[in-house]
């Protein structure tokens, strides 16, 4: 384990950083991890952090099922119910916030579902996936039209500035070091171009209700979590404007359904279902969904 904040400086100091909740890794340790708030920007932290050599085991399990096709059990058929659903959408809003069909960046593309959608509806497709096993997915599902790399540092420098669009679905709280990162992206990324960017919202109604067996912390794959305003603090940092926020309404459901079972040991729909549609109806006025997609132009 490393106990460095590598990835925050400035945006952060690790000096502010106080305690916020207590959280298990339901997922593979089974070990515990402290989320530590910086209350300033509203950013919490995973503490103590793997190191980069060790974040990969964490990943090593078949629960973890953005990596794999499964259909297996209950949880898996829902996440591919519902992915096949989302990625209708998800190409929806990447054309009506575009004027033309470029190039198209895809961060963590998992078992390239996303990519294979994109592709058909003729953008020119990269992706980066790091995981062997999804990559296997991807390239089946993209073939020799798009391409896949597994760091966004093999994209070569004749690359800067000419992507339209950059997606990362449910990726940057996966990212080790969060403003390298984004300068990476802005640097990949035309001049107004399009950055979207969907991540839980640890200021939802679910994630207050289920608190530590809240889902959506899943620490330690999770580094980082995000309120709206530690998102608009962090990337007017470096000069993207948020232009857009949306929900994303079926992760309320999901993520109390995998909550419940980290809480009472078994998925309980009925419950899981109120619990989401509980939270989604007091989002209507707050704003905090469950997960929120955010519209970014690099300007």
């Amino acid at each position: 384990m490393s106990n460095e904040n590598s990835g925050l400086e400035p945006y952060v100091s690790k000096e502010n950083l106080k305690p916020f909740l207590k959280c298990l890794d339901y997922t593979v340790s089974r070990e515990t991890f402290e989320l530590l708030i910086d209350p300033e920007t509203e950013l919490l932290v995973t503490f103590p952090r793997p190191s980069e050599k060790d974040l990969p085991a964490y990943y090593e399990s078949e629960e973890y099922i953005s990596h794999t096709d499964s259909t297996k059990s209950l949880m898996d058929k829902v996440y591919q119910m519902v992915k096949s659903y989302s990625i209708k959408r998800k190409l929806k809003l990447v054309n009506s916030n575009t004027s033309q069909k470029g190039k198209i960046l895809d961060v963590g593309c998992g078992t390239g579902d996303f990519l294979e959608g994109c592709l058909r509806d003729q953008w020119k497709v990269t992706g980066i996936e790091p995981n062997p096993k999804a990559t296997v997915f991807a390239e089946k599902k993209v073939g020799p039209e798009g391409r896949l790399f597994r760091d966004i540092k093999e994209i070569k420098e004749d690359e800067y500035g000419s992507y339209d669009v950059i997606t990362m679905w449910h990726v940057l709280e996966h990212v080790p070091n969060l403003l390298e990162y984004i300068d990476l992206l802005k640097n990949l990324l035309k001049k107004d171009g399009c950055l979207i960017i969907a991540v839980p919202n640890y200021q939802s109604y679910d994630a207050k209700y289920y608190n530590e067996f809240w889902a959506a912390y899943d620490v330690p794959r999770h580094l980082w979590h995000f309120s709206q305003k530690s998102i608009h603090k962090l990337f007017s940092a470096k000069n993207f404007e948020v232009v857009k926020t949306l929900p994303l309404i079926f992760d309320s459901f999901y993520v109390s359904l995998l909550s419940e079972k980290y809480k009472y040991g078994s998925s309980n729909l009925i419950r899981a279902f109120k619990t989401g549609l509980m939270s989604n109806l007091k989002a209507r006025s707050s704003g905090n969904y469950s997960s929120l997609i955010y519209l970014l132009k690099n300007s």
